[in-house]
Parts: structure tokens; sequence; C-alpha cells
């Protein structure tokens, strides 16, 4: 078992190597608008838990999951090739939906806001014109 310190540090350049191939090496269309967002290591360094956050419709979500698990072992590969660490760990890829929660909850909160600030206001007063 790694010290959580180490864990930490080995999930960290495991996120920077794996967006710098994403971006760099791997050609596959499905994957050009995948962003991570974090990794989570087991306690033993076997399991990378990668998550990951695109910018496409949710209708192409399951397309990039597809190509970022067919490009699995390839990613392994080369990210075993630029890290020093005994094993490699196994890359399992998450959608992480963290971010779309956040937007919404800040939509929810602009929305509260307008309506409360429309409440507080006082209803305009129309002037009387001198004839």
């Amino acid at each position: 078992m790694a010290n959580p310190q180490r864990q930490r540090r080995v999930a960290d350049q495991i996120q920077r190597e794996l967006s710098d191939l994403i971006r760099g090496e791997l050609k596959d269309p499905r994957v050009r608008m995948v962003t991570l967002t974090s990794v989570e290591l087991s306690p033993d360094l076997v399991h990378a838990k990668v998550f990951y956050t695109s910018l496409a419709a949710a209708s192409q979500r399951d397309e990039a999951l597809a190509g970022l698990n067919h490009a699995a072992g390839f990613l392994r590969a080369m990210l075993g090739a630029r890290m020093k660490v005994h094993n490699t760990p196994e890359l399992h890829f998450v959608y992480d939906e963290s971010v779309e929660e956040g937007m919404r909850l800040d939509r929810l909160i602009d929305e509260a806001v307008a309506s409360d600030v429309a409440l507080k206001s006082p209803p305009r007063r129309r002037r009387k014109t001198a004839r």
C-alpha cells in the first residue's frame, strides 16, 4: 500500500500525462472534446479511475467513453513508458457529472437572485403630468 501523499502525487502525474497523450498522441475523433478532471488511484496503485468531462453534446458522451475504453491499452502502454512506476495502473474511465451539476446549480442561484431582486424592488410610479 502506498502512503496517501505518494498516491496523490502519482494520481496527479497520471492525469497530466494522460491529458498530454490524449491531446497529442490519440487520433480517435471521438475523444477530441474530452477533458480529464481527476484521477483516483486504488491504495495498491493497480487501478486508476480516470474522471473526464466532454464539451460535446450529451448524445456523444457514450461515443467518447467508447473511444477512451478502446484506447485504454494504448494509453496505458504509453503511460508506462513515460512514468517511473513499478506497475502501470489499469485505466477505468468514468464520466464526471460534477461540472454539469455545478453549471445547473449556478443557473438556479442566478434565477433565485433575479427573482429576489424583482420582489424587493418597489413598483414604478407614473408621474402625473400637468396640463
